[in-house]
C-alpha cells in the first residue's frame, strides 16, 4: 500500500519533515479512518500541502495506534511524542484534539524531496486528508500537452 498525507500549509510541516525535525506524522480522529489498520512498516507516504502538488516522500518506520482516548491519555501522548510530531504548543494542540477518540502515529524515515506531481482525489471525498492506494501511479494526474 502507498499513502498520500495532505497537510495544512499554515502549520509549515513539510520543511520540518524534510529536515528531520518532524519524524512522526500524527492523525487524530473521532472514528477509525485511514490510515488506521491500513498502514505498515516499509510502506511509502507521499506528502503534500492542501491545494499544492505532492512534493515529498518518506518511508514508514513504525506505526503506533491509540484508542479510547481521554484528555489524560492525549496529554500523555503529547508529552512523549509532541516534539517529534512537530507540535510546539502542546497545550493548544491538546485543546484542538481533546474530543478525539483515536490517534495513529506514523514514524517516518528517509524523507526525500521529489519531483512534484498532482493527484486525482476523485472517489476519496473532498475532505479526505489521507489516501491509501495500492499504487501511487493510479492517482497521479497526467499533464496534458498543449
Amino acid at each position: 500500500m502507498q499513502h498520500v498525507a495532505i497537510l495544512k500549509k499554515s502549520w509549515g510541516m513539510l520543511p520540518k519533515i524534510l529536515h528531520g525535525e518532524k519524524t512522526i506524522e500524527s492523525r487524530w480522529y473521532s472514528a477509525k479512518l485511514p490510515p488506521w489498520d491500513h498502514i505498515a512498516v516499509g510502506e511509502m507516504v507521499y506528502f503534500k500541502n492542501s491545494g499544492e502538488p505532492v512534493s515529498l516522500k518518506a518511508t514508514v518506520a513504525k506505526v503506533v495506534q491509540f484508542q479510547d482516548l481521554t484528555p489524560q491519555k492525549i496529554d500523555a501522548i503529547l508529552e512523549e511524542y509532541g516534539s517529534p510530531i512537530g507540535i510546539e504548543d502542546k497545550e493548544s494542540f491538546s485543546q484542538l484534539v481533546n474530543k478525539k477518540k483515536f490517534c495513529i502515529l506514523v514514524f517516518l524515515s528517509d524523507a526525500l524531496k521529489i519531483e512534484p506531481f498532482e493527484i486525482d482525489k476523485k472517489g476519496f471525498g473532498l475532505m479526505a486528508a489521507w489516501l491509501c492506494v495500492p499504487d501511487i501511479q493510479k492517482i497521479k494526474r497526467i499533464r496534458k500537452a498543449l
